[in-house]
C-alpha cells in the first residue's frame, strides 16, 4: 500500500496534472496526499477521474492558498477519523497487511505558529491505537544538515521540532535519494535547500514494516519533490522472466514475419529450440508496440495537429494515415488490456481501456496467495512461515514411495508402436501457434 505525497503549489496546472498521471502510472501507490492544492473540490474530482481513483476526501482551500486532499485506489480502502486545514487522519486497511493509521499533514508555513504543528502531532498521538505514520510537508527541519545555503536555521525551531516528535513518540524514517524536499533560486548565489517534506513514524509501524522506505521522486513542477512510501514487510524476489504471447501483435504484419524467419530459417533445430528463438524475437520487437502506447499516440496526435489545415494531396494523405494509425494505437492498447483483463466484451461500447486496466489490476490482486491453513486449521502468512509450510507441503506430495507395478499385458505391441510414433515439425508448430491468430 504505497504512499505518495507532494506539496503540489496549486494543483491546476495540466503539467502537475500530468506529473500526476505519469507517477501512478510507474509507481502504483494506493494513495496520494497532496498540500497546498489552492482548489476546490470540483478541480480535485477532475484530478480523481483523471486518475482512476475512487476514493477522495477534500479540505478545501482557503481563498488561494492552502488546501489538502487525499486520495486512495479503491473505496473500501480508507476510513476517515478527523481532519482540519492541516491534516486528514486516516485508517488504513487492506487484505494482506495489517490496519495503520496515516495521518497527510501540511505543516504551518509561519515560523511564529510552528507551535500549532507541534501541538496537532502531540494531540493526534493521544488516539495513536494503532501503527502510525504522519507524513506531508511537515514545514520543520530537524537538525543543521537538513539546510543548505540561505541564513542558519533557529535553534529553537530544531528543538521545538524534536520535543514535540518525541512527546508524540514519533521518529524521522530516513529519506532515499536526494537529501532535501524543498528549493528556491535553484543555480543562483542565494539557491537554498531544505527537507521540508517527509514521514514520521512510530516504533510499532516499523516493527511491522522494517524494510519500509521514503523515496525522494525528483522531477516533480513544483517547488517540493514528491516523496514515495512505500511500506515494505519484506524483500520481494524478482519473478522469473516467462515469455507471453500478445494479441495485440497478429496487428502488425512485422509478427508473421518473424515467426516465419525463426521457424523456417533454423532447420537443424529441434521444435523447442525454434520456439525459443521466435519467442526472444518477438519478446525485443514487441516491447515498440506494447511499451509505449502514450507515447505513439502523443506522437500521432502532433502529426495531425500539424496536417489538420493542409490542402494538398501530399498533406491529405500524411493527415489521414496519421488518423489511420491513431485508431490502431488505440485498438492495439485495447487488446493489449482486454487480454490481462480475461473480458471479452467492452463497456458500454466505450473504447476506453480503463475498465480492462482495472479489471486486469483485480485479478492480479486476487490471484496473489496471502495465507493458507495449516493441517490444525491455523491461518499462516508470509511472515510467519507460510514459504517453509508450502515446501514442506510439497515436500511430502512428491516423496517418493515404494510402488507395486505390473505391466497390462492387455496392451498390445501394435499400441506401444504408436505411441512412440514421432510426430512431424509442421504439425506441432500449427497446434502450437494456432491458438494465437
Amino acid at each position: 500500500m504505497n504512499v505518495l505525497s507532494w506539496n503540489c503549489r496549486g494543483v491546476g496546472h495540466p503539467r502537475k496534472v500530468q506529473f500526476l498521471v505519469d507517477i501512478v502510472r510507474q509507481e502504483h501507490p494506493s494513495l496520494i496526499f497532496l498540500c497546498e492544492t489552492m482548489a476546490a473540490k470540483s478541480k480535485l474530482e477532475y484530478v480523481q477521474n483523471k486518475l482512476g481513483y475512487e476514493g477522495l476526501f477534500v479540505v478545501d482551500s482557503v481563498g488561494k492558498s492552502g488546501g489538502i486532499a487525499l486520495l486512495w485506489k479503491e473505496k473500501e480502502q480508507v476510513d476517515i477519523l478527523g481532519f482540519s486545514q492541516h491534516h486528514i487522519d486516516a485508517r488504513l486497511k487492506a487484505d494482506n497487511m495489517i490496519e495503520w493509521r496515516l495521518t497527510g499533514m501540511y505543516g504551518e508555513p509561519d515560523r511564529l505558529q510552528r507551535h500549532k504543528t507541534w501541538d496537532l502531532l502531540r494531540t493526534l498521538a493521544r488516539d495513536a491505537n494503532l501503527p502510525w505514520c504522519v507524513v506531508g510537508d511537515i514545514n520543520n527541519v530537524l537538525c543543521l544538515d537538513e539546510k543548505v545555503g540561505g541564513d542558519t536555521y533557529p535553534t529553537w525551531l530544531m528543538e521545538g521540532f524534536s520535543e514535540a516528535l518525541e512527546g508524540a513518540g514519533l521518529t524521522d524514517l530516513p529519506l532515499t535519494g536526494h537529501q532535501f524536499t524543498w528549493e528556491r533560486n535553484r543555480g543562483k548565489p542565494d539557491w537554498v535547500e531544505v527537507r521540508l517534506d517527509r514521514a514520521l513514524i512510530t516504533d510499532d509501524w516499523l516493527t511491522n514494516f522494517p524494510l519500509a522506505k521514503l523515496y525522494n521522486l525528483e522531477g516533480a513542477p513544483s517547488d517540493h519533490s514528491a516523496l514515495l512510501l512505500v511500506p515494505q514487510t519484506k524483500i520481494r524476489r524478482q519473478r522469473p522472466y516467462r515469455f507471453k504471447f500478445e494479441n495485440v501483435w497478429t496487428t502488425e504484419p512485422m509478427c508473421e514475419l518473424l515467426i516465419r524467419d525463426g521457424w523456417e530459417g533454423n532447420h537443424l533445430l529441434n521444435v523447442q529450440e525454434k520456439i525459443k528463438i521466435c519467442s526472444k524475437s518477438l519478446a525485443i520487437w514487441g516491447k515498440e508496440i506494447t511499451g509505449n502506447f502514450s507515447g505513439r499516440i502523443k506522437e500521432c496526435k502532433e502529426e495531425l495537429k500539424r496536417f489538420r489545415g493542409g490542402k494538398d494531396a501530399w498533406t491529405v494523405e500524411k493527415y489521414a494515415e496519421a488518423r489511420d494509425m491513431l485508431n490502431l494505437i488505440f485498438n492495439q492498447r485495447e487488446i493489449f488490456w482486454r487480454q490481462r483483463s480475461k473480458e471479452l466484451w467492452l463497456n458500454a461500447g466505450d473504447k476506453n481501456s480503463r475498465y480492462f486496466h482495472k479489471s486486469a489490476s483485480q485479478r492480479r490482486r486476487t490471484n496473489i496467495i496471502q495465507r493458507l491453513q495449516d493441517d490444525e486449521g491455523h491461518w499462516v502468512d508470509w511472515e510467519n512461515g507460510l514459504e517453509e509450510f508450502m515446501k514442506e507441503y510439497y515436500s511430502g506430495i512428491f516423496k517418493a514411495t515404494e510402488v507395486n507395478w505390473q505391466e497390462d499385458s492387455s496392451f498390445s505391441d501394435g499400441s506401444r508402436q504408436s505411441t512412440r510414433t514421432r510426430r512431424n515439425d509442421t504439425s506441432i508448430f500449427s497446434k502450437i501457434l494456432g491458438n494465437c491468430w
